[in-house]
């Protein structure tokens, strides 16, 4: 018996599609896919979470120095002439930064390797290459997915089935996160 489905792909079309799925997953929280797709897919979604849940409190706060150039009120930067240039002026502040340690770090690498990046566009489609913002997946994991699953101890997934496609009669379903 394998220890995996092929679902009529080759290895290397199989691993980027079940990516996709993973990604589109933890991202929306809900997707409707295929039975089949949908068990394999649950596999990498629940060991996704579980390191995460692992390794959600595992950082420490630091404190560093920046440099951050000083605006006016119209939020335009000021700048200052030296030697005929003009210049930016900056000012130093103090800022506090989560820095991972060695386990959380390893973990967040390991979930980067799997996920693809995420890129959100704007809805109403205006302004797209200025309001477009690319998601850390990393990060919505430590941060908003693994906190609701601390006391949960795996299921993080749940699979609800739909009923036939009409087109060619495959087993539709919705997996969600609980």
């Amino acid at each position: 018996m394998a220890g995996y489905r092929k679902l009529g792909r080759t290895s290397p079309q199989r691993k980027a599609m079940l990516r996709n799925l993973t990604t589109n997953l933890l991202y929306n929280g809900r997707i409707k896919t295929t039975e089949t797709r949908a068990k394999e897919l649950r596999k990498m979604a629940e060991k996704l979470i579980t390191l995460a849940v692992k390794e959600q409190s595992n950082f420490e706060e630091v404190t560093v120095k920046t440099k951050v150039a000083k605006k006016d009120a119209t939020g335009r930067r000021i700048k200052e002439v030296v030697n005929g240039k003009k210049v930016t002026v900056f000012e130093e502040v103090d800022k506090t930064i989560k820095k991972d340690l060695p386990s959380r770090l390893n973990a967040r690498r390991k979930i980067l390797s799997v996920l693809y990046p995420v890129t959100e566009v704007p809805a109403d489609g205006r302004k797209v290459r200025q309001n477009t913002v690319k998601v850390d997946m990393a990060s919505k994991m430590f941060d908003e997915i693994a906190p609701r699953y601390t006391d949960r101890k795996g299921g993080y997934t749940r699979i609800v089935k739909l009923g036939p496609r009409k087109g060619d009669g495959a087993e539709e379903v919705i997996i969600e996160l609980v």
